[in-house]
């Protein structure tokens, strides 16, 4: 992979989340990273570091092997139409990023029979945590391989069909979001019983990150964990139940339903 020259088109806040990540864990060297953007103002400190800044998608795709598209869903065929000619079987890769864009729609404009796939990572890629799910239609088991390293280089990654890939932009990339939102309210409440707000924070997010490794390690449903940290009449089950009583899980469900619902509109 770190001889891969690999072209991020379109390069936004997850574009640089994902650069950051292949940079950080060496995946990609710098001189091999080309990224594109209307305005590259903001990215201009990253010719230091020796990656390549671009306005044209085309040399930018042309020049590398491994296509990262990550414009947003509103423009990204009307872009792909603008340089599909551009792609040639055999040396190109194309990874689309794009919620709601089918790997149907983007093969009926890039045309050419070239591995296609679309992946959702999220922002947690900035620091190699990210959870990227995968969907293609390509046999192509080189490409395959090829696109899980780089995504594994910046997290996890799984393979899922296409049908799950907008229930995967909901849990995994909005996700992110979600848990931010409940992060921040514990240090708020952490602030009111008492602690200043860099301590609050500083124990919410020490305890968030204890409780994912507690899952991702023992593998162990929720709830499992939540019945040894519960003692009859304690403080932790009067916790729990007023958040219940104030619909907390209901809450957090219907507000993943409602994103779902959103993209599939």
């Amino acid at each position: 992979m770190k001889d891969k020259k690999v072209a991020i088109v379109g390069c936004g806040n997850l574009g640089l989340s994902i650069l950051n990540g292949l940079i950080d864990k060496k995946t990609v060297s710098p001189s091999n990273l080309t990224v594109t953007r209307r305005n590259l103002s903001s990215l201009e400190y990253l010719e230091k570091t020796g990656v390549q800044l671009s306005t044209d998608n085309s040399k930018a795709i042309a020049d590398s092997e491994v296509i990262i598209v990550a414009l947003k869903p509103y423009n990204i065929l009307e872009v792909l139409k603008e340089v599909y000619d551009v792609f040639v079987p055999g040396k190109h890769i194309l990874i689309s990023l794009a919620t709601g864009i089918s790997l149907e729609d983007i093969q009926n404009v890039v045309k050419s029979p070239i591995p296609i796939f679309r992946a959702m990572p999220n922002t947690a890629a900035d620091v190699g945590m990210s959870m990227t799910c995968i969907s293609t239609t390509t046999n192509d088991k080189e490409a395959i391989k090829l696109v899980e390293k780089c995504f594994n280089s910046i997290g996890e990654s799984i393979i899922i069909n296409e049908n799950l890939m907008d229930s995967a932009t909901v849990l995994g990339a909005c996700g992110i979001a979600y848990v931010l939102r409940f992060i921040r309210a514990m240090v708020q409440g952490g602030i009111q019983i008492g602690f200043d707000a860099k301590t609050a924070n500083n124990i919410v997010t020490q305890t968030v990150k204890g409780a994912s490794e507690l899952l991702v390690q023992r593998k162990n449903h929720p709830e499992y964990e939540i019945d040894k940290v519960t003692t009859p009449k304690g403080c932790t089950i009067e916790g729990l139940n007023e958040m219940e009583h104030n619909g907390f899980s209901s809450a957090l469900i219907k507000g993943i339903v409602a994103s779902f619902n959103k993209i599939e509109k």
